[in-house]
Formats: C-alpha cells, sequence, structure tokens
C-alpha cells in the first residue's frame, strides 16, 4: 500500500468517533468482520489507528478503498458541513429520459478527466436512488488534494443536486457542465438555498406538506359541518422516494384530471415543500 494512502487512512479513522468505528468499518466493507474482531477497539486511539492502518496494508488498499471510507464518514456527518442546492433543467417540451446511474457515473467522470488531469472520482450509492460523488481536486502539475475534496449528492429521479464547499472555485463551471452532460440536462442554476440539514434539503422532493385552511362546501344540505363558519385547517401530506415521478404518472392513471392542478406541478419550479390552501 502506498505511503499516501496510508497516511489518507489514517487520518480518516483518527476523524471517526470511537462510538461509531465499529459501525463505519462495517459500513466500509473492506476490512473482515473476522479481523476486525481480533483489533482491541478499548485501547488508546492512535494505537487502534495502527492496528487497523496495518490490516489495510496487509490488504493493499487502494486510493479508491479510501476515498470510500471517506465518503461514508461523512455521510455519517453530513450536519457538519454547510451544502449549496442546484437545480437543472431541461429544453421546454424534452421528454424526460430513462436514468441510467452507471452511465451517468461513467460519462460524469470522462468529463472531468477530459479536463483535468490530475483528478480523483469516487463514487457510492445510497437510499432513494442518491449517488454520492466525492471529487479531490488537482492541477496540471499536482496531484489531487485528498484532504479538500468536494463532495456532491444527486437524486437521480430529481433535477436537485447538493454540493458542499469547493476550495477551488474556478474547477465549479467544470462541475456544473459534468453534472449537466451526464445527467442529460441543458442548465444548471444555484437556488437561494443553504443549509447543514442535507435531509431537510431532500424534503423538497420527497416529502410533500399541503395546509389546507378553506370552509366546508357541499351539496347536501344540514348536518354539522354545513353551519361551520370557521374554515377547515387540517395537513395533507404526499410522500414517497420518487414524488415527482409518482405526480406525473397521476393524471395517466387516472387519479387526476389532466392537466394536473399548479399546487402539485409547481413542485419542482418553486422549490418549497409547505403551502397554504385558501378560499379567493
Amino acid at each position: 500500500m502506498d505511503e499516501t494512502v496510508a497516511e489518507f487512512i489514517k487520518r480518516t479513522i483518527l476523524k471517526i468517533p470511537m462510538t461509531e468505528m465499529m459501525t463505519i468499518l462495517k459500513a466500509w466493507d473492506f476490512l473482515p468482520e473476522n479481523q476486525l474482531q481480533t483489533v482491541n477497539f478499548r485501547q488508546r486511539k492512535e494505537s487502534l489507528v495502527q492496528d487497523l492502518v496495518l490490516l489495510c496494508e496487509n490488504k493493499r488498499a487502494s486510493l479508491r478503498d479510501a476515498a470510500l471510507l471517506d465518503i461514508i464518514y461523512t455521510q455519517f456527518h453530513r450536519h457538519q458541513k454547510v451544502w449549496d442546492v442546484f437545480q437543472m433543467s431541461k429544453e421546454p417540451g424534452e421528454d424526460v429520459d430513462l436514468f441510467d446511474m452507471e452511465q451517468f457515473k461513467s460519462s460524469f467522470e470522462k468529463i472531468l478527466r477530459r479536463a483535468l488531469k490530475n483528478v480523483t472520482v469516487s463514487f457510492r450509492d445510497a437510499e432513494e436512488n442518491a449517488v454520492w460523488i466525492r471529487i479531490a481536486w488537482g492541477t496540471q502539475y499536482r496531484k489531487p488534494n485528498q484532504y479538500k475534496p468536494v463532495f456532491v449528492v444527486y437524486y437521480s429521479q430529481t433535477p436537485y443536486v447538493f454540493t458542499s464547499f469547493c476550495h477551488l472555485k474556478s474547477n465549479t463551471p467544470l462541475l456544473s457542465q459534468a453534472l449537466t452532460v451526464a445527467s442529460n440536462h441543458h442548465k444548471i442554476v444555484k437556488m437561494d438555498l443553504r443549509s447543514r440539514y442535507l435531509d431537510s434539503l431532500k424534503a423538497i422532493v420527497f416529502k410533500q406538506y399541503n395546509q389546507l385552511e378553506t370552509k366546508f362546501k357541499s351539496d347536501f344540505h344540514g348536518g354539522i359541518l354545513a353551519e361551520r363558519k370557521e374554515p377547515l385547517r387540517c395537513l395533507i401530506k404526499f410522500s414517497s422516494p420518487h414524488l415527482l415521478e409518482a405526480l406525473k404518472s397521476l393524471a395517466p392513471a387516472g387519479i387526476a384530471d389532466a392537466p394536473l392542478s399548479p399546487l402539485l406541478t409547481c413542485i419542482p419550479n418553486k422549490g418549497m415543500n409547505y403551502f397554504k390552501i385558501r378560499d379567493k
């Protein structure tokens, strides 16, 4: 194992809290569980790190293996970063293509490597059709800096992309180009949203809440609600791992009239997950 890879793994393991050490190492799935059972996890952290790095050396860990460990650590500590939100769009009237995650990864990496020789790109699939991308930038004459990477989270069923802070601002246009081309979009814009809570931003797409505030209406006379003067207040929840795709299928499935109400179609455009419905 290369000395730079050993140092990279060492630094990453040192960042991991002891209470999460076993969980993250198991998620990494690089060191066999029977080997992990031979390690004394109650010793001082510095000694523990040396033992773990030695096991990695025996297995000849690669830079890709080390980068994957860093992605997993970052997934566990995603709230320690500030995430910017970008929205991609297609040409008006353009059909939605079937998405192939492997083709996206291949195209994304090729675009970056074609423009920049010294760059490290790593991927890890996550839940809800998301892919985590770790990019370590280099320059024409310098190898990639593994300690200042940029992380990208892309949900394949949506036009939204989340990125962590990029230390090399000059590479932001290249990153945007790789994202739009690989995902078959034509435009990408930065939204006025920043947060440390990636899950709450993800709710823009995967969880939709509508607050209803309207008076009871009915063709039938009588009843308790008919005489009610105060508006009804309730919460309507739309929830799906593929909310946008589910909304598109409402009309073809005969569940809703076409065209769909603007209350549903405005979700991706407004980037909001709370709406109020009131009488005019």
